[in-house]
């Protein structure tokens, strides 16, 4: 079969999901996360995609991006596989596949749930048991948004700068942000988003992407209708 296309919209921030191959670990030591960072920074500057919030975990990453065009987020991901893959197998002498099949991705309505993937991003190391708070992890996006630590790689959204008149009152209502964690329920909701490739927002929000992509987007139950009992 086919694959499906892509749904990343200009303008719409994505969720983007990347494992690797049977859970199976991509990063090995700390220069790995350092290329793959450059990496990103570089095929984001050449395909017009802005980097809010990310993590890289041992065996996957999570991103939340915007595309500046259509196929922005498409190319970066192709350019960063092909090009850390390469890297990988000739500074570990290792052949064959890196990466678990294709990428998963989400789009997110920014006004009420952009935030929410900020925090589900950035609390990664902390649900995996490896820190006790995000600013003990060296690889994401926290400590430049908590603590106004120098990234290239991330571009602030205007929700984000919206959190405070100066960068100083961003980064004391970001850290504020983290004083809880987020809702279980919240939780299945962007990963459930993110697992399906379907709209993480409400119905509105879904029926304009379906609307503006012109098809169906996320999960669809497979086989034939079920038939209804006659009353």
């Amino acid at each position: 079969m086919p694959r499906k296309p892509r749904m990343y919209l200009a303008g719409v921030p994505a969720h983007v999901i990347q494992r690797g191959n049977n859970r199976d670990a991509c990063f090995f030591r700390d220069d790995d996360y350092r290329f793959y960072r450059q990496c990103l920074a570089d095929a984001c500057g050449r395909y017009e995609v802005a980097v809010h919030a990310y993590v890289l975990m041992t065996n996957h990453s999570h991103l939340l991006m915007t595309p500046g065009r259509e196929d922005g987020i498409s190319r970066v991901m192709q350019s960063v596989g092909r090009r850390y893959v390469q890297y990988v197998n000739r500074t570990y002498r290792r052949t064959g596949t890196l990466w678990e099949s294709r990428h998963k991705a989400s789009l997110v309505e920014a006004e009420r749930y952009l935030l929410a993937c900020y925090r589900y991003i950035e609390l990664n190391p902390v649900r995996a048991n490896m820190v006790m708070h995000p600013a003990d992890y060296p690889w994401s996006s926290f400590r430049a948004h908590a603590y106004g630590e120098s990234d290239p790689l991330v571009s602030e959204h205007p929700l984000l700068k919206a959190l405070g008149a100066d960068s100083e009152a961003q980064a004391a209502a970001y850290r504020e942000l983290f004083r809880y964690e987020l809702a279980p329920g919240l939780v299945h909701e962007i990963r459930k988003s993110a697992r399906f490739s379907a709209p993480l927002g409400n119905d509105r929000f879904r029926n304009q992407i379906e609307r503006l992509l012109g098809r169906s987007v996320g999960h669809a139950v497979r086989g034939r209708p079920v038939k209804r009992r006659s009353e």
